[in-house]
Protein backbone atom coordinates (compact mmCIF):
# COMPACT_ATOMS: atom_id res chain seq x y z
CA UNK A 1 0.00 0.00 0.00
CA UNK A 2 2.85 2.23 0.68
CA UNK A 3 3.56 2.44 -2.96
CA UNK A 4 0.36 3.04 -4.34
CA UNK A 5 -0.55 5.73 -6.45
CA UNK A 6 -3.14 8.80 -6.25
CA UNK A 7 -5.52 7.40 -8.75
CA UNK A 8 -4.78 3.54 -6.68
CA UNK A 9 -5.70 4.62 -3.46
CA UNK A 10 -9.01 6.50 -4.98
CA UNK A 11 -9.71 3.46 -6.24
CA UNK A 12 -9.10 1.04 -3.99
CA UNK A 13 -12.32 -0.85 -2.32
CA UNK A 14 -12.21 -0.72 1.33
CA UNK A 15 -14.79 -2.97 3.39
CA UNK A 16 -15.08 -0.82 6.67
CA UNK A 17 -13.87 2.47 5.28
CA UNK A 18 -15.02 4.73 2.38
CA UNK A 19 -12.02 7.00 1.23
CA UNK A 20 -12.52 9.67 -1.02
CA UNK A 21 -9.01 11.60 -2.64
CA UNK A 22 -8.73 15.06 -3.31
CA UNK A 23 -5.51 17.04 -4.27
CA UNK A 24 -4.61 18.47 -0.39
CA UNK A 25 -6.88 16.10 1.66
CA UNK A 26 -7.73 13.22 1.97
CA UNK A 27 -11.83 11.91 3.68
CA UNK A 28 -11.70 8.92 5.54
CA UNK A 29 -15.21 7.77 6.45
CA UNK A 30 -15.48 4.88 9.17
CA UNK A 31 -18.21 2.83 7.20
CA UNK A 32 -19.70 0.29 9.17
CA UNK A 33 -23.04 1.75 10.41
CA UNK A 34 -24.43 -1.11 11.40
CA UNK A 35 -22.19 -1.87 14.07
CA UNK A 36 -22.30 2.15 14.55
CA UNK A 37 -18.59 1.99 13.08
CA UNK A 38 -17.50 -0.07 15.80
CA UNK A 39 -13.36 -0.66 15.38
CA UNK A 40 -12.43 -4.03 14.28
CA UNK A 41 -9.31 -5.57 13.19
CA UNK A 42 -10.30 -5.48 9.53
CA UNK A 43 -11.01 -1.45 10.36
CA UNK A 44 -7.51 -1.01 12.08
CA UNK A 45 -5.40 -2.64 9.35
CA UNK A 46 -7.32 -0.86 6.58
CA UNK A 47 -6.68 2.60 8.52
CA UNK A 48 -2.87 1.47 8.77
CA UNK A 49 -3.01 1.83 5.08
CA UNK A 50 -4.60 4.86 4.46
CA UNK A 51 -1.58 5.93 7.32
CA UNK A 52 0.68 4.22 5.27
CA UNK A 53 -0.12 6.26 1.89
CA UNK A 54 -0.77 9.66 4.05
CA UNK A 55 3.16 9.23 5.50
CA UNK A 56 4.20 9.14 1.64
CA UNK A 57 2.47 11.34 0.05
CA UNK A 58 1.56 13.98 2.56
CA UNK A 59 -2.31 15.23 2.79
CA UNK A 60 -4.78 16.22 5.67
CA UNK A 61 -7.06 14.20 6.91
CA UNK A 62 -10.65 14.34 7.72
CA UNK A 63 -12.13 11.36 9.41
CA UNK A 64 -15.84 11.01 9.94
CA UNK A 65 -18.19 8.26 10.81
CA UNK A 66 -21.39 6.97 8.72
CA UNK A 67 -24.67 6.82 9.94
CA UNK A 68 -25.24 9.33 12.44
CA UNK A 69 -21.90 7.69 14.83
CA UNK A 70 -18.63 8.38 14.87
CA UNK A 71 -17.54 5.10 16.26
CA UNK A 72 -19.30 3.30 18.76
CA UNK A 73 -16.14 1.92 20.42
CA UNK A 74 -14.02 -1.11 19.59
CA UNK A 75 -15.40 -4.50 18.67
CA UNK A 76 -16.11 -6.40 21.77
CA UNK A 77 -16.57 -9.36 20.29
CA UNK A 78 -13.02 -9.11 18.75
CA UNK A 79 -11.87 -7.60 22.65
CA UNK A 80 -13.18 -10.43 24.04
CA UNK A 81 -11.07 -12.87 22.46
CA UNK A 82 -7.84 -10.84 22.75
CA UNK A 83 -5.58 -11.40 25.48
CA UNK A 84 -2.16 -11.04 27.03
CA UNK A 85 -0.11 -11.29 23.89
CA UNK A 86 -2.96 -9.14 22.10
CA UNK A 87 -2.46 -6.26 24.97
CA UNK A 88 1.04 -6.13 24.69
CA UNK A 89 0.60 -5.97 20.89
CA UNK A 90 -0.57 -2.37 21.38
CA UNK A 91 -3.58 -3.22 18.48
CA UNK A 92 -5.40 -0.13 18.81
CA UNK A 93 -3.00 2.38 20.51
CA UNK A 94 0.21 1.81 17.46
CA UNK A 95 -2.39 3.04 15.33
CA UNK A 96 -3.74 6.16 17.03
CA UNK A 97 -0.03 6.92 17.70
CA UNK A 98 0.29 6.59 14.23
CA UNK A 99 -2.71 8.89 13.14
CA UNK A 100 -1.39 11.35 16.20
CA UNK A 101 2.37 11.11 13.81
CA UNK A 102 0.49 12.16 10.58
CA UNK A 103 3.28 14.73 8.62
CA UNK A 104 -0.02 17.30 7.78
CA UNK A 105 -2.91 18.59 10.81
CA UNK A 106 -6.01 15.96 11.43
CA UNK A 107 -9.48 16.44 11.92
CA UNK A 108 -12.06 14.35 13.47
CA UNK A 109 -15.87 15.56 12.33
CA UNK A 110 -17.73 13.66 15.31
CA UNK A 111 -21.11 13.50 15.88
CA UNK A 112 -23.05 10.86 17.64
CA UNK A 113 -21.24 8.45 19.45
CA UNK A 114 -17.36 8.30 19.90
CA UNK A 115 -16.88 6.06 22.66
CA UNK A 116 -14.19 3.70 23.99
CA UNK A 117 -11.58 3.12 21.14
CA UNK A 118 -13.63 5.76 19.08
CA UNK A 119 -13.21 8.53 21.47
CA UNK A 120 -9.53 7.83 21.37
CA UNK A 121 -8.76 7.77 17.76
CA UNK A 122 -11.08 11.06 17.90
CA UNK A 123 -8.40 12.57 20.57
CA UNK A 124 -5.38 11.14 18.64
CA UNK A 125 -6.53 13.92 15.89
CA UNK A 126 -5.13 17.37 15.83
CA UNK A 127 -8.74 19.24 16.19
CA UNK A 128 -12.35 17.92 16.54
CA UNK A 129 -15.25 19.57 15.56
CA UNK A 130 -18.60 17.94 16.79
CA UNK A 131 -22.28 17.74 15.73
CA UNK A 132 -24.86 18.99 18.08
CA UNK A 133 -25.31 14.87 19.02
CA UNK A 134 -21.96 13.97 19.38
CA UNK A 135 -20.98 12.32 22.79
CA UNK A 136 -17.57 11.56 23.99
CA UNK A 137 -16.82 8.83 26.24
CA UNK A 138 -14.53 6.20 27.99
CA UNK A 139 -16.80 3.09 29.66
CA UNK A 140 -14.13 0.58 29.58
CA UNK A 141 -13.67 -0.14 32.95
CA UNK A 142 -17.28 -1.04 33.21
CA UNK A 143 -16.37 -4.30 30.57
CA UNK A 144 -13.43 -4.60 33.26
CA UNK A 145 -10.54 -3.18 31.20
CA UNK A 146 -8.82 0.56 30.96
CA UNK A 147 -9.05 2.86 28.09
CA UNK A 148 -5.57 1.88 26.88
CA UNK A 149 -5.47 3.55 23.46
CA UNK A 150 -4.45 6.82 24.59
CA UNK A 151 -7.40 8.34 26.41
CA UNK A 152 -5.26 7.82 30.07
CA UNK A 153 -2.64 10.59 29.04
CA UNK A 154 -4.20 12.44 25.78
CA UNK A 155 -7.13 13.62 27.35
CA UNK A 156 -5.61 15.06 30.35
CA UNK A 157 -3.60 16.96 28.08
CA UNK A 158 -6.96 18.02 25.67
CA UNK A 159 -8.82 18.86 28.80
CA UNK A 160 -7.23 18.83 32.13
CA UNK A 161 -6.70 16.04 34.98
CA UNK A 162 -10.29 16.88 36.39
CA UNK A 163 -12.44 16.74 33.55
CA UNK A 164 -10.59 13.85 32.38
CA UNK A 165 -10.84 11.49 35.66
CA UNK A 166 -14.86 12.96 35.31
CA UNK A 167 -14.61 10.61 31.79
CA UNK A 168 -12.12 7.97 32.74
CA UNK A 169 -13.39 7.41 36.18
CA UNK A 170 -16.77 8.21 36.89
CA UNK A 171 -18.20 7.56 33.64
CA UNK A 172 -19.22 10.87 32.20
CA UNK A 173 -20.08 11.26 28.90
CA UNK A 174 -19.09 14.39 27.68
CA UNK A 175 -21.68 15.79 25.19
CA UNK A 176 -21.62 18.71 22.19
CA UNK A 177 -21.82 21.50 24.74
CA UNK A 178 -19.48 20.21 27.69
CA UNK A 179 -16.91 19.00 24.69
CA UNK A 180 -17.20 22.63 23.36
CA UNK A 181 -16.91 24.28 27.05
CA UNK A 182 -13.97 22.26 27.95
CA UNK A 183 -11.91 22.56 25.13
CA UNK A 184 -11.83 19.27 23.11
CA UNK A 185 -13.94 20.47 20.03
CA UNK A 186 -13.41 23.52 18.43
CA UNK A 187 -16.90 24.36 16.92
CA UNK A 188 -20.66 22.91 17.14
CA UNK A 189 -22.35 22.99 14.33
CA UNK A 190 -25.44 22.01 12.97
CA UNK A 191 -25.53 18.00 11.20
CA UNK A 192 -26.18 18.93 8.47
CA UNK A 193 -23.16 21.18 8.16
CA UNK A 194 -20.60 19.38 9.81
CA UNK A 195 -18.50 18.12 7.16
CA UNK A 196 -19.36 21.41 5.16
CA UNK A 197 -17.84 23.41 7.98
CA UNK A 198 -14.93 20.75 8.42
CA UNK A 199 -13.90 21.18 5.18
CA UNK A 200 -14.04 25.08 5.50
CA UNK A 201 -11.44 24.61 8.36
CA UNK A 202 -9.25 22.37 5.99
CA UNK A 203 -9.85 25.43 3.21
CA UNK A 204 -8.30 27.95 6.14
CA UNK A 205 -5.39 25.86 6.66
CA UNK A 206 -4.54 25.05 2.72
CA UNK A 207 -4.43 28.70 2.39
CA UNK A 208 -1.38 28.50 4.86
CA UNK A 209 2.49 26.92 3.71
CA UNK A 210 2.21 23.41 3.72
CA UNK A 211 5.95 23.08 4.67
CA UNK A 212 5.10 25.33 7.43
CA UNK A 213 2.27 23.54 8.87
CA UNK A 214 3.86 20.59 9.00
CA UNK A 215 6.74 22.04 10.83
CA UNK A 216 4.56 23.74 12.99
CA UNK A 217 2.92 20.39 14.02
CA UNK A 218 6.00 18.62 14.45
CA UNK A 219 7.30 21.13 16.75
CA UNK A 220 3.83 21.67 18.28
CA UNK A 221 3.84 17.49 19.16
CA UNK A 222 7.53 17.64 20.19
CA UNK A 223 8.01 16.94 24.23
CA UNK A 224 9.02 19.26 26.44
CA UNK A 225 10.44 23.19 25.61
CA UNK A 226 12.23 23.33 22.07
CA UNK A 227 13.56 26.37 21.35
CA UNK A 228 16.35 24.73 19.44
CA UNK A 229 13.31 22.78 17.37
CA UNK A 230 11.87 26.37 16.88
CA UNK A 231 15.07 28.00 15.64
CA UNK A 232 15.49 24.76 13.48
CA UNK A 233 11.79 24.82 11.72
CA UNK A 234 12.42 28.33 11.48
CA UNK A 235 15.55 28.32 9.33
CA UNK A 236 14.13 25.54 6.85
CA UNK A 237 11.40 27.48 6.42
CA UNK A 238 13.24 31.33 6.04
CA UNK A 239 15.27 29.88 3.25
CA UNK A 240 12.25 28.71 1.60
CA UNK A 241 10.62 30.86 -1.45
CA UNK A 242 7.04 29.83 -0.01
CA UNK A 243 7.85 32.18 2.82
CA UNK A 244 9.42 35.08 0.07
CA UNK A 245 6.30 34.70 -2.12
CA UNK A 246 4.10 35.36 0.43
CA UNK A 247 5.84 37.81 2.43
CA UNK A 248 6.20 40.03 -1.00
CA UNK A 249 2.34 39.83 -1.69
CA UNK A 250 1.65 40.84 2.04
CA UNK A 251 4.15 43.94 1.41
CA UNK A 252 3.02 44.58 -2.22
CA UNK A 253 -0.55 44.97 -1.18
CA UNK A 254 0.54 46.96 1.87
CA UNK A 255 2.33 49.05 -0.28
CA UNK A 256 -0.71 49.18 -2.96
CA UNK A 257 -3.31 50.26 -0.04
CA UNK A 258 -1.02 53.01 1.71
CA UNK A 259 -0.48 54.52 -1.61
CA UNK A 260 -4.31 54.22 -2.55
CA UNK A 261 -4.71 56.07 1.23
CA UNK A 262 -6.52 53.04 2.14
CA UNK A 263 -5.03 51.89 5.73
CA UNK A 264 -5.48 56.05 6.76
CA UNK A 265 -2.32 56.20 8.34
CA UNK A 266 -2.80 53.37 10.84
CA UNK A 267 0.30 50.84 10.78
CA UNK A 268 -0.88 48.93 13.70
CA UNK A 269 1.81 46.88 16.20
CA UNK A 270 4.36 47.41 13.53
CA UNK A 271 6.09 50.56 12.71
CA UNK A 272 6.37 52.66 9.66
CA UNK A 273 7.83 49.96 6.99
CA UNK A 274 7.81 47.62 9.20
CA UNK A 275 4.54 45.72 9.40
CA UNK A 276 3.91 43.29 12.27
CA UNK A 277 2.79 40.11 10.24
CA UNK A 278 0.11 39.65 13.13
CA UNK A 279 -1.82 42.37 12.05
CA UNK A 280 -5.54 41.40 10.36
CA UNK A 281 -4.35 42.24 6.83
CA UNK A 282 -1.53 39.37 6.30
CA UNK A 283 -4.31 37.15 4.75
CA UNK A 284 -6.47 35.73 2.51
CA UNK A 285 -7.55 38.94 1.75
CA UNK A 286 -7.28 38.86 5.87
CA UNK A 287 -5.50 36.23 7.06
CA UNK A 288 -2.86 35.13 4.35
CA UNK A 289 0.57 34.79 4.99
CA UNK A 290 0.17 35.06 8.72
CA UNK A 291 3.50 34.36 10.99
Amino acid sequence: MDDLSYEDLAARSFATLAVEVREDRVVVTLDRPEARNAISGLMIRELHAVCAWLEEHPRMLLLTGAGGSFAGGADIAELLERGRDQALQGVNSRLFERVRRLPMPTLAAVDGWALGGGAELSYACDLRIAGPKAAFGNPEPGLGILAAAGAAWRLPALVGESVAKQVLLAGRTLDARAALACGLVMDVVPAEKLLDEAHAVLDRMAKSSATALRLTKLVVDAPGAHPVADDLAQAVLFEGQDKKDRMTRFLDRKRDREASGGNNGNEGPGTAGHQSSGTPEAGSERTEGRA
